[in-house]
């Protein structure tokens, strides 16, 4: 499959998830939301994985009436609390059969500085090592569903920055918008990790940019640049269309030879000189590993 630029508002496909168990953390709103729409109506079982319960509830209720898929459970997950995180996984590893589909979206974006309940900083708490933890305690069980796919969302605002490997928690200085950077490239980076350890076991894994999206991530955003958002709206993808590459992503059947990969639109991209530095990457994954207290080879 070769490298393109393609508009992905729709991606039509007519292949189904019947008998499949997806997980998709942020599946209350947004991308999240529209991916468990898309997904469900494929036939899949889908675990909503979220933190507002109430919100999760309305979401499941309209993606039920939308697509009549009555197998949407929601279960309760913090990605900023390594507890929470380790009590889903505990539920799901102790009640599911199979998890062939993970997908890491849940996120938040250039929030003001503020620490996770084990005292990470607050977007490269949720962003990558919340669903470094999640994807580590459900391995084995999603090795067990093979073939499975593991899907990453990052961003484009991987490109914005480097990793701070001396200050990766921004303890001695906070940038909003490079902290969001640098979560984004960890996910890319731990993507293309994380394939490689996988190779030969059935399980592909991808990172994505699903462009630039009308949803809750702007919510921390300057008035000013809500308006500048909302001036360049044609500039922008609705949270339909933002979630194409993902499903795409999730649900292409040929895409197998790509895993570690990172797509825009629906294709293979181009990604940051950073995020194709394995070196950096083996350094990323050790500093994880040890802020995570975990040993991952």
């Amino acid at each position: 499959m070769s490298c393109r630029t393609v508009c992905c508002n729709r991606w039509s496909s007519e292949e189904r998830l019947d008998g499949k168990t997806v997980i998709i953390t942020g599946a209350n709103t947004g991308i999240g939301k529209e991916t468990a729409r898309d997904l469900a109506r494929r036939g899949a079982r889908i675990i909503m994985a979220c933190r507002d319960l109430e919100r999760a509830e309305e979401a499941r209720t309209d993606i039920l009436e939308d697509t009549g898929n009555e197998n949407l459970v929601i279960r309760k997950l913090d990605l900023s609390d390594t507890k929470s995180i380790r009590a889903f996984a505990d539920h799901i590893n102790k009640e599911e059969r199979q998890v062939n589909i993970l997908i890491n979206n849940a996120g938040i974006m250039m929030c003001p500085y503020s620490k996770t309940a084990d005292g990470f900083e607050m977007q490269l708490g949720v962003n990558h090592l919340g669903h470094v933890l999640l994807t580590y305690l459900l391995l084995d069980l999603i090795k067990r569903s093979a073939p499975a796919r593991i899907v990453v969302v990052a961003s484009v605002a991987h490109t914005w920055t480097g990793l701070r490997l001396d200050d990766l928690n921004s303890e001695e200085s906070y940038d909003t918008m490079k902290a969001y950077g640098q979560s984004k490239l960890a996910n890319v980076l731990f993507a293309r990790s994380l394939a490689k350890r996988l190779q030969d076991t059935g399980v592909s894994v991808f990172s994505l940019h699903p462009g630039v999206v009308q949803s809750d991530l702007w919510r921390h955003q300057h008035q000013c640049i809500q308006v500048a958002v909302k001036i360049f709206r044609i500039f922008t993808k609705t949270t339909v269309e933002g979630a194409q590459t993902t499903i795409y992503c999730a649900v292409e059947p040929r895409l197998e030879s790509l895993s570690g990969g990172y797509f825009s639109d629906c294709a293979p991209a181009a990604c940051s000189r950073a995020a194709s530095d394995d070196d950096l990457a083996q350094k990323l994954w050790d500093i994880s590993c040890n802020m995570l207290g975990i040993t991952w080879q």
